[in-house]
This record gives structure tokens, C-alpha cells and sequence, in this order.
């Protein structure tokens, strides 16, 4: 069973957009548990444009099933992991003046940083992924290093899915192999959506999770939060017998 953690950066952004506490940050995630997700996420960002540092604390305090936290390990985020302990952090190499997750980490080249990192994130008690792409040193080296799990950033997946799925999903599939004989847990995400994640679940062996946000808050204003979660559940074989 693949989890359907929902990323929930897209309210914040519309709540900042006018000011006040409309939408509610904290109720929404509350209600995407309801209605059937398996796990919220957040990934704060240095200006806060959209979930603030308040919203991981306040968060925190509600979310009953798995709280994943995204972001970029500078000292201000890594005390906020010890101040909260969600059950998974997933680290992302983006700088503070990245739009959006665009490439994986190169854990060759920051091996030590990210080994110390995750030393100290697991000494939380927290599980840590690495934001990673289908490169299989890279993987290699996430293994080496310590995480427990890596995330497949799924945006050329996404990109390529219309030309031709078999061959936009080779890589994962490859990946996800190499990465089960290392004893990694596997997630993904980052454009994954109604139309091409029951694809990628079917033929990307042990995938544990997905984290999608932006899609799916899309999807919502059509069909509505609730129907929208159960949805995406469908597409990753939530409700079949």
C-alpha cells in the first residue's frame, strides 16, 4: 500500500495571499486526514511565501497521522526539527531563492554535510529521505550516508509521461530496484497527479509514499478536497479488493 501524503504549501500561499487566517492552515490538514490521507506535508521555505515557521509548530500539534517536513538543512530549519520531531523530514537541496524543487541532492559532493545531518535528524528520533534523482550513485550514496528512505523527484517523469509512459518510467523503475537492494524506502514526488500516478504506482516496485501538493489543491477546486483525496487513493489502489 503506497501512502498519500498531501501537501498542503498551496493553502498557505492562498491564506498569504490576502492576509488573515483564511483558509485555515491548520483546519484544512485536519480535514485532508478525514477525508483520507495518509499523512500531511509542508516544505517551509526561508521567506515563508507560503507555510510559515508558526504553521510546522501549530501543525504539529494536530496532525494525527504521518507529519512530513520538506526543506533545505540551514540551522534555523535543523532547530526546528528538534523543537517539533515530526515523523519524517525530507531534506531538499534548494537554495533561498529557489521557486520550487528541481533537482535531487548530489550526495557525493556533500556526503559529509549530509551525513552529519542525518546523524542528527535520526538522534531526533526522526525517519529522514533525501530528495534524490534517478542517478545511481547518488542513491548509492544516500544509502552509505545513513537516510532511511529517499524521494524520487518525479518532475521528468511528469514532463515525459504524454510521449511515450513506458519510457518516462524506466529510470524510476531502475532506480527503485537498485535502491530496494540497498535497503532504502522509497517515495516520490513533484508533478505527480491524476494522470499519471496510477501509471508510475504500477510499475515502480516498493513504493512506500508520495507527497503531492500542487495537483491535487488543483484538482480540488473542481471536484472538491474530500472527493479529490479519495481520488488520488484510487489511483494508487487505495480501494481495491
Amino acid at each position: 500500500m503506497t501512502r498519500l501524503s498531501v501537501n498542503i504549501n498551496k493553502i498557505a500561499l492562498i491564506r498569504n495571499g490576502r492576509g488573515g487566517n483564511v483558509p485555515d492552515v491548520v483546519q484544512v490538514a485536519k480535514d485532508c486526514e478525514r477525508f483520507g490521507a495518509d499523512g500531511i506535508t509542508v516544505h517551509p521555505r526561508p521567506d515563508e511565501r507560503h507555510i510559515k515557521f508558526k504553521d510546522v509548530y501549530d501543525l504539529k500539534q494536530v496532525v494525527k497521522t504521518e507529519f512530513n517536513v520538506e526543506g533545505y538543512p540551514n540551522s534555523h530549519f535543523l532547530q526546528m526539527m528538534h523543537d517539533i520531531r515530526p515523523e519524517q523530514c525530507t531534506l531538499v537541496p534548494d537554495g533561498p531563492d529557489v521557486l520550487t524543487s528541481s533537482e535531487g541532492w548530489d550526495t557525493i559532493k556533500h556526503q559529509q554535510f549530509l551525513k552529519d545531518t542525518i546523524e542528527e535528524l535520526q538522534s531526533f528520533g526522526i525517519r529522514v529521505s533525501l530528495f534524490v534523482d534517478t542517478i545511481e550513485q547518488f542513491i548509492e550514496g544516500a544509502a552509505v550516508i545513513g537516510a532511511d528512505r529517499i524521494e524520487l523527484y518525479t518532475g521528468p517523469y511528469a514532463q515525459n509521461y504524454f510521449h511515450s509512459p513506458a519510457k518516462a518510467v524506466e529510470k524510476y523503475v531502475n532506480a527503485a530496484r537498485f535502491a530496494n537492494q540497498l535497503g532504502l524506502g522509497i517515495n516520490a514526488g513533484h508533478d505527480l497527479s491524476l494522470d499519471n500516478l496510477k501509471y508510475f504506482k504500477q510499475h515502480v516496485p516498493g513504493l512506500l509514499e508520495v507527497s503531492i501538493g500542487h495537483a491535487l489543491i488543483s484538482d480540488a477546486l473542481y471536484y472538491g478536497l474530500e472527493n479529490v483525496i479519495g481520488m488520488y487513493r484510487q489511483q494508487l489502489g487505495a480501494y481495491q479488493d
